[in-house]
């Protein structure tokens, strides 16, 4: 059992092969701290850290807890990236999916760790989770009615939940909260929504902008967030990690001119985009493949538009975190789908 909270030595990450996750056990080897990392094969396990030496993959799966339990051990720390997100733009309803990865999964998980001796947990939670008038600054404190979420919303509140409650009747249990907003980066394979939105603009298949305002971060910056929350986080608190406030207007100039294409400059009408997000939901359907835009993407980018603008002060003095620029963000994303063969 780890008996001092402030060392941080031998670390477990979920969700290690995601966009997050990925940047997060990297940043931890850099830093030379003993790493676990959750990955759902070992294939794609290699695939992803063939190039990081000295990590040790868990195969395992957020619905059975269980099963990778017992690799627990010997952790002092965990960092807790994995969630289901899937159906943000791969169409349909996915409720059962959602509450068995990211609240029972975090329920799960918080005790097999604590039964395990971590004394330490950091729980990557979102912007989901906070909500505020368009156009006003939006701070930690600001927090979702669960009426006024859709399915994966309401998920990631009901895990925070999940958190605090074990908080209460676990006293010896540190853990806190990480907010991410609209994550870009190296090494998404998955890909996520920026993944799938950068190799759509490379590849030209983006028939004009779409509505939105996002706060847009680079995972590198949260993957710094996680491990300064870990040391420094009080328990209990949420901090966000949200990044730049900009609209999807503003972004694809900038996304253009890096990966040297040709950008949509109109946006779509709402008819339009309503139908292109009913073909691509087809799409996936049948091909099992991601898309950009499905109903749920389209519906929460109306709904959420000029509710973007987070207030970092909190994240900034009191675990010193820092952004980088965005066009390095962009650069090194669309560098790395170009290395790979993605785009």
């Amino acid at each position: 059992m780890n008996t001092n909270p402030n060392r941080l030595r031998s670390t477990f990450v979920t969700g290690a092969t995601g966009l997050l996750g990925n940047n997060l056990v990297r940043e931890l080897v850099a830093r030379g701290y003993a790493v676990k990392a959750l990955v759902r094969s070992a294939a794609k396990g290699a695939q992803q850290f063939g190039d990081v030496p000295g990590v040790e993959m868990v195969v395992g799966d957020m619905a059975d807890v269980d099963a990778f339990a017992a690799a627990l051990q010997g952790c002092d720390t965990v960092f807790h990236c994995a969630a289901f997100f899937r159906d943000n733009y791969k169409g349909g309803s996915h409720w059962e999916e959602l509450e068995k990865i990211n609240v029972v999964g975090t329920r799960a998980l918080l005790q097999q760790a604590y039964d395990a001796g971590v004394r330490r947990f950091v729980h990557t939670s979102s912007i989901a989770v906070l909500d505020g008038a368009p156009g006003t600054p939006i701070d930690e404190t600001c927090l979702r009615a669960e009426a006024d979420a859709d399915d994966y919303y309401r998920s990631k509140i009901l895990a925070e939940r999940e958190v605090l409650r074990f908080l209460e009747s676990h006293p010896q249990m540190h853990a806190c909260m990480v907010l991410p907003g609209w994550m870009w980066g190296p090494g998404d394979r998955g890909p996520t929504s920026s993944g799938q939105l950068v190799r759509d603009v490379i590849n030209g298949k983006l028939p004009g902008l779409i509505p939105g305002t996002f706060s847009l971060v680079d995972a590198r910056d949260v993957a710094w967030a996680h491990i300064a929350a870990a040391q420094s986080g009080r328990r209990g608190e949420r901090y966000l990690a949200a990044g730049r406030n900009l609209t999807m207007r503003q972004l694809m100039p900038v996304l253009g001119r890096i990966a040297g294409v040709k950008v949509p400059s109109r946006q779509l009408p709402l008819p339009a985009l309503y139908l292109l997000a009913a073909v691509q939901e087809a799409y996936a359907y049948l091909t099992g493949k991601p898309i950009l835009l499905s109903m749920a993407t389209l519906r929460l980018l109306i709904r959420e538009e000029h509710r973007t603008r987070f207030d970092h002060r909190k994240s900034e003095e009191e675990l010193g975190l820092s952004f980088r620029v965005l066009e390095q963000t962009l650069t090194d994303t669309v560098g790395w789908y170009r290395a790979h063969g993605e785009a």
